[in-house]
């Protein structure tokens, strides 16, 4: 087995019970299986223990975030697949036989996602990933298949293979070497637009990201921060400005930050006029810890102008997707302007970024 499924999991026990015997079931042909811990105190290990002798256990003493909590754990699984499952999506019949095909007939391709499905509505797509994800000129992500909180059925409008700009971390398939290459997540980030800033990353380095609807899975969503929650309003606005300011180009950086930050005045106006007072006090909360950083994104930049050899940026909306959204009203993928996105690349050279 080249292959290993990795579940990061923080006091997830129920949803472990839940999804993980059909994880084992749809797996144990072509993956081992792996739970770590992210400092659980709910008797996640000790059950996985007790009730899965199949799974393997890697036990942090602390909770180290997504990001943290995959770097550690992932630096211990030795292997040349990693397949990161959130605990709170289920898998279906031929879904690693269908993702594994979809890499290995790409040598230069990093990492895909399967199309993602909601599983209280398992028409629809889910928030986190759906089928596949862009991002646009200001830094705001968005999928095939969801823009901002608009979600859309599934009628087979995505069932096909294709690059994105980034796959989903909630189900993500990724060459061990192409991770390690790229340093990993971005442990600061703690959670929350990690796997945009990891596949920026691969990208820069010459990798490409796909996504294939070969396969599938059905997520719960926001199994360990609920959407609503404000601390997931706070990691998305911080880490959104953090990402933005390590990859955007020299001289794009000074005016693309500023319009952000003037975007997310506008976002911290919407969270009040609609009653959600606390979420606006963490937007500003966000831009505080950015400024702080900006001393640890520049040296940032500076480390990832070093990885960068034939960068591939196809995938991005040359658009606001937030003016499409809230002025033009346009809800679906199919409503953007197709010309401001770029078209996915026709390679067949193996990239020669890791090396």
């Amino acid at each position: 087995m080249d292959t290993a499924v990795v579940i990061l999991n923080w006091n997830g026990r129920h949803w472990l019970e839940r999804f993980l015997p059909t994880v084992l079931k749809h797996s144990a042909h072509a993956a081992r299986v792996i739970v770590a811990d992210n400092g659980s105190t709910d008797g996640s290990v000790d059950w996985l223990r007790k009730e899965m002798p199949a799974v393997e256990v890697i036990a942090m003493p602390t909770n180290e975030g997504f990001a943290g909590g995959y770097n550690k754990a992932l630096a211990q699984v030795d292997t040349t697949y990693f397949l990161l499952l959130n605990s709170d999506v289920e898998t279906t019949p031929g879904w690693i036989d269908a993702l594994h095909a979809h890499l290995a007939a790409r040598p230069d391709m990093a990492a895909c996602q399967p199309k993602v499905l909601s599983h209280g509505g398992r028409n629809s797509f889910e928030h986190a990933g759906a089928a596949g994800g862009f991002i646009d000129r200001n830094g705001y992500p968005f999928c095939r298949g969801r823009i901002f909180e608009i979600t859309e059925e599934d009628h087979g409008q995505y069932n096909d293979d294709r690059d994105v700009f980034w796959a989903t971390g909630a189900c993500l398939m990724i060459r061990a070497e192409a991770f390690r290459a790229a340093g990993g997540f971005d442990a600061e980030l703690f959670a929350h637009m990690e796997e945009i800033d990891l596949c920026w990353c691969m990208r820069r380095m010459g990798w490409r990201v796909g996504y294939t609807s070969s396969a599938t899975v059905f997520h719960v969503g926001g199994g360990a921060l609920g959407y609503g929650s404000p601390r997931k309003t706070y990691l998305n606005f911080r880490n959104s400005l953090a990402v933005l300011t390590k990859h955007l180009r020299s001289h794009f950086i000074v005016y693309r930050i500023f319009h952000r930050l003037v975007l997310d005045l506008f976002a911290a106006m919407k969270f009040i006029a609609e009653g959600h007072a606390e979420h606006a006090w963490q937007v500003g909360k966000a831009h505080r810890r950015f400024f702080r950083w900006l001393p640890r994104l520049y040296r940032e930049r500076k480390r990832l102008r070093k990885l960068e050899n034939s960068p591939d940026l196809t995938g991005m909306y040359h658009r606001s997707i937030a003016y499409d959204r809230y002025i033009l009203g346009w809800k679906k993928f199919s409503d953007l302007d197709a010309e401001r996105i770029d078209q996915p690349p026709r390679r067949s050279k193996y990239s020669t970024a890791s090396r």
